[in-house]
């Protein structure tokens, strides 16, 4: 298994490529084509959306199932990454389909709308970029930086699905702070209904509301919040995380104990360390390392050894079949000894 820094490292390395190797494109163009004239146009035309990983295979779905864009053009630097981001978005879909949610005209109006690339210049006319790679800043920088910040139009608005990072930070590099915005997404993001819209001191009003109507647009619940360290729900919740793996670490209680403590006790539907892995060991380990080193007389930001040892062995959670907990797939199993 891969350490988080030779992860970063891999993907940083592949963003760089992306913008040198020849590209793959691949759209059900008739498809979308046909679906324009019963697609409402509303807040923005053209979606990006960069890496589809976790969040952003979910991010792209929901924004073509929305009917709300004449494409969404879904980016990753590698195709191996790229087809299996799609493989996701398929899967999906069909499993709404099985279950008799959508129409077979639904799915194939939503998979329709998705043009899938490894060439950054896609990105190009999009009205908005939304950004799902991992939570690493300098990775991030490098995106908007060197890539993006030159691509892209320069009316497009910039939205990263950062969970915990600095939007002022991102927006500064990109060269249009004004036209910068976070919009957090919440796991699994076509279930979850909850977006987060952040502002920094330097975006325009107008473009902040813009990006508060297209979480409106995409049938999502809009909660909006200034750039601070993990924004509303992070802020809270991932502290709370770290004293429950503190707790583990320590010996104080054993990791079914916590969970169970946690459902029964105070009503939440899944325990602290279940809800680490199923987010991922890793994101959870970026996010408080970030704010470690940004904020170190913060209290409440503490890094647990034993999710930084989970995480260097390359035990994610879910996503790795090994966290707290053995997972086959989503199903979870035994707590591991």
């Amino acid at each position: 298994m891969a350490s988080a820094a030779s992860v970063t490292m891999r993907a940083r390395s592949a963003l760089q490529r992306a913008m040198s190797v020849p590209a793959m494109v691949t759209s059900r163009s008739s498809a979308a084509l046909s679906a324009v004239s019963s697609r409402s146009m509303s807040t923005f035309d053209k979606v990006g959306v960069v890496g589809l990983g976790l969040m952003g295979h979910g991010i792209c779905q929901v924004a073509a199932a929305s009917g709300a864009h004449s494409s969404v053009v879904a980016f990753e630097a590698e195709s191996q990454y790229l087809d299996r981001g799609r493989e996701r978005i398929e899967a999906s879909v069909g499993k709404l389909l099985k279950k008799g949610k959508i129409t077979p005209e639904k799915a194939d109006e939503t998979l329709g709308c998705i043009t899938y690339t490894t060439d950054p210049s896609d990105l190009s006319n999009v009205d908005m970029v939304v950004e799902a790679v991992i939570e690493d800043m300098d990775l991030k920088k490098d995106l908007y930086g060197n890539a993006l910040g030159k691509i892209c139009k320069p009316e497009a608005i910039f939205a990263s699905n950062t969970s915990s990072l600095s939007i002022t930070e991102m927006a500064e590099i990109s060269g249009r702070p004004e036209n910068f915005v976070g919009v957090h997404f919440f796991n699994p993001v076509q279930i979850m209904k909850l977006v987060e819209v952040i502002s920094t001191d330097r975006t325009d009003p107008a473009v902040f509301e813009r990006a508060q109507a297209w979480v409106g647009d995409i049938g999502k619940v809009c909660v909006t919040c200034r750039d601070t360290p993990g924004f509303i729900v992070n802020r809270l919740l991932v502290p709370s995380l770290m004293q429950a793996i503190l707790m583990a670490e320590r010996g104080d209680a054993s990791v079914a104990d916590i969970d169970v403590s946690m459902q029964l006790g105070a009503g939440h539907p899944m325990g602290p360390l279940t809800l680490a892995d199923y987010v991922g060991l890793d994101t959870c380990y970026f996010i408080m390392r970030g704010w470690v080193e940004k904020f170190p007389n913060e209290p409440a930001f503490e890094m647990p050894n034993l999710l930084k040892e989970k995480v260097e062995a390359g035990d994610l959670g879910r996503k790795t079949g090994k966290g707290f907990y053995h997972w086959d797939g989503d199903k979870r199993g035994d707590p591991v000894a």
